[in-house]
């Protein structure tokens, strides 16, 4: 170590920045993990560049339990908030934990579908352990630092800066034995996270979407370079080498059934206009509106914008 390094080690500024450390562990539940310590996580030994200090807040026993990633476009839709949350519960209910980042659409949902599971979920923060990002969050943060864990490489006080946030996915992937993209436009932050979970030997999963929604074309460049095409929670723990799933009750998404009748038996899955269920149902437009009201009402179906309808897939457990 050079002398300007011993320098900086010995800086009033250092100085300042363990101490507010110390204070801060000081509270229950607050941890700071280094390499040296036992409850390290083995996982990111395993990786190039694995943080030197941890900051944690919750459950520090998490950290040692199996895990898998569930990332996503920030601006998600419906179905793709409910796949993400739906898929999150049933892999925690198998015994994964369910590690993201805390960011809107897709992370929040994998976040609660992982509080909704018996193996709980990490959040992986681009800000210090203490700055909540993004603010709209602040409940969702709150809630896992009391029943999972929130986890940071950065010093108490980061502010939310750009470039810390593609430097944190190394660490959501790198915790985990798989990544699972739910929705991912061409250009989508979580497309960095399945590349590093890529670089680093984990498994990559992608769910296909509607091949005219932008938010499906991550997805399928990642299936076609090679990542696992998944459709339901038991498809990822098929590829999960070593990992046997505890008490896993079948979650997997549900087909259309044969039972569907009227506007919701032509419907399809692709969005979808008024006129053209008019048309394939042989209905009035009055009828099918009313029609997908009491859809929308009973989850079926959502609106989107430009006057389309969706239909929206319910879990199944078998």
């Amino acid at each position: 170590m050079g002398q300007p390094a011993l320098d900086a080690l010995r800086s009033a500024r250092v100085k300042e920045a363990v101490e507010r450390a110390l204070q801060w562990t000081n509270q229950d539940d607050h941890f700071v993990v280094t390499l040296a310590d036992d409850v390290y996580p083995r996982s990111l030994l395993e990786i190039s560049d694995p943080p030197p200090v941890l900051y944690a807040h919750g459950r520090i026993d998490l950290l040692q339990q199996p895990a898998v990633a569930i990332v996503g476009s920030r601006n998600a839709s419906v179905q793709g908030a409910r796949n993400a949350e739906q898929f999150a519960t049933s892999l925690g209910e198998a015994g994964l934990t369910i590690i993201s980042g805390l960011a809107l659409g897709i992370d929040a949902a994998a976040h609660r579908g992982g509080l909704a599971g018996r193996a709980s979920t990490i959040a992986v923060l681009g800000t210090g352990i203490d700055v909540v990002y993004p603010a709209r969050n602040a409940e969702l943060a709150a809630e896992i630092a009391v029943r999972g864990l929130l986890v940071s490489e950065f010093p108490l006080g980061t502010a939310a800066i750009a470039h810390n946030f593609p430097r944190r996915n190394r660490l959501i992937s790198g915790l985990a034995r798989g990544c699972l993209v739910v929705e991912a436009a061409l250009e989508s932050g979580s497309l960095i996270t399945a590349r590093c979970a890529a670089d680093q030997g984990r498994e990559v999963f992608g769910i296909p979407g509607s091949i005219h929604s932008p938010l499906s074309k991550g997805c399928h460049a990642l299936i076609k370079s090679g990542a696992k095409l998944v459709e339901s929670a038991e498809d990822v723990l098929a590829e999960l080498a070593g990992f046997r799933p505890s008490g896993f009750a079948n979650a997997a998404l549900n087909a259309p059934g044969d039972t569907d009748t009227g506007v919701l038996a032509v419907m399809g899955h692709d969005p979808v206009d008024v006129d053209s269920l008019c048309a394939r149902a042989g209905l009035s437009a009055e009828q099918v509106a009313s029609e997908l009201l009491r859809l929308e009402l009973d989850g079926r179906v959502t609106a989107l914008p430009g006057g389309l309808y969706q239909r929206l897939e319910k879990a199944h457990r078998g």
